[in-house]
């Protein structure tokens, strides 16, 4: 499915189909920048190492630095993982199903398992970060980072994007159970990845 065939679409199926569009969209481009902090990571790490084992030098702020972006690859990476389905799945069952099947526990997963999770671990990351920056916490460790409200932070983009893909996934399905198989999420095995 091309974005021209998108934007070709009409009534709410148009609407919902831009939608997971525009979320895709913001997802891979989370995914593109994980790819930097990834790079960056292994750059801050080398240069850690080089610097304490071959110069003989320390700096507690560089070490920290490359934690930071690793953390930021983990959880700004998870929507961008949900979309392109480099998530861990037992496929036992999903990977004989139907679009259809598919569709239906993607649906059901989704409403009765993601968004459950998604309210408990926000509510709890909203008091963590919230009291980070009220007390604009910094590191505990000489010379060390500041501003962690920075790095937890990171920690309420992941509930951003885990919730923009998981309306995603919603739309997808409903848009495959009311006859339009052509957004049927195709990932992991099943079929080609759709682009939308």
């Amino acid at each position: 499915m091309t974005r021209s065939d998108v934007r070709s679409e009409i009534g709410w199926v148009g609407v919902a189909a831009r939608s997971v569009s525009a979320i895709d969209a913001i997802c891979k481009w989370s995914g593109y920048l994980v790819a930097w902090a990834t790079l960056a990571t292994v750059l801050l790490c080398f240069a850690t190492v080089y610097l304490r084992y071959v110069m003989g030098q320390g700096l507690i702020w560089l070490q920290e630095s490359y934690i930071w972006t690793h953390v930021a690859v983990i959880v700004l990476g998870a929507g961008y993982t949900m979309m392109s389905g480099g998530f861990v799945r037992v496929d036992v069952f999903y990977s004989t199903w139907d679009d259809r099947k598919r569709a239906w526990s993607d649906l059901l997963m989704t409403l009765f398992v993601l968004v459950p999770f998604l309210i408990v671990f926000g509510n709890a990351v909203w008091t963590f970060w919230s009291a980070s920056y009220a007390s604009d916490e910094g590191s505990l460790n000489p010379g060390g980072m500041e501003n962690y409200w920075i790095l937890k932070g990171t920690l309420v983009g992941f509930i951003l994007l885990v919730a923009l893909q998981g309306m995603a996934f919603v739309l997808r399905s409903v848009l495959t159970l009311a006859g339009y198989p052509q957004y049927a999420l195709r990932h992991a095995g099943h079929g080609p990845d759709q682009s939308l």
